[in-house]
């Protein structure tokens, strides 16, 4: 009984942390209306935050907290990717165009790369699964690691879903006024937390 609680409460929190708009989600429901690459991308995500829960859980999250230059290097060096991505989705605001896949096979192999970038240099990701989820299982004692299984699976699950499901909306992100909204979104949320991490 402990054990499935441990593993829901692992589950629900891990999925809140990750269900929000943001340039990762961004990135698998761009490759996921594109149809390219989407084993990888999910498989990317999904695969870092198991790694990033797993070294919170283990205590890692703990440890860093005495390295303060550490942290503060990640947060500058994340600030700034951030808001150049901002920028970049401010840019694609003001020159809207649809993507299909017939139109975009060249850029396929680069969304490995960006998704790469935006999970490992972004601090947030740092922050919800290394220190938040990390000092969350606390609280589980011995059943941490079943917490810990039960927020992969959450992760798992939302990128799969957000990944493979995406190919529904390819008929309404086929007109460039969806992706001007999206990108819209996008450009708000990660300037703004580019900058909330040096202000």
């Amino acid at each position: 009984m402990v054990v499935t609680y441990a593993l829901l409460a692992g589950l629900g929190t891990g999925l809140s942390l990750i269900v929000v708009i943001g340039a990762q989600n961004a990135l698998v429901l761009r490759q996921g209306v594109l149809r390219q690459r989407v084993p990888a991308i999910v498989a990317i995500c999904a695969g870092s935050d198991a790694v990033l829960i797993a070294l919170g859980v283990g205590g890692v999250g703990a440890a860093l907290t005495a390295w303060p230059a550490v942290l503060t290097a990640v947060r500058w060096i994340g600030a700034v990717f951030l808001v150049g991505y901002g920028v970049l989705a401010a840019r694609r605001v003001l020159r809207p165009s649809a993507l299909t896949p017939e139109r975009t096979a060249g850029a396929a192999s680069a969304a490995i790369l960006t998704c790469l970038a935006l999970t490992w240099l972004n601090p947030h990701v740092y922050l919800d699964t290394v220190l938040l989820l990390g000092t969350a299982s606390t609280g589980f004692g011995g059943d941490r690691w079943w917490f810990a299984v039960g927020a992969m699976t959450g992760s798992v699950l939302w990128f799969s879903a957000l990944g493979f499901g995406a190919r529904w909306l390819s008929g309404t992100f086929a007109k460039p006024a969806a992706w001007r909204v999206l990108d819209a979104a996008v450009a708000v949320v990660v300037t703004a937390t580019g900058v909330s991490l040096v202000v």
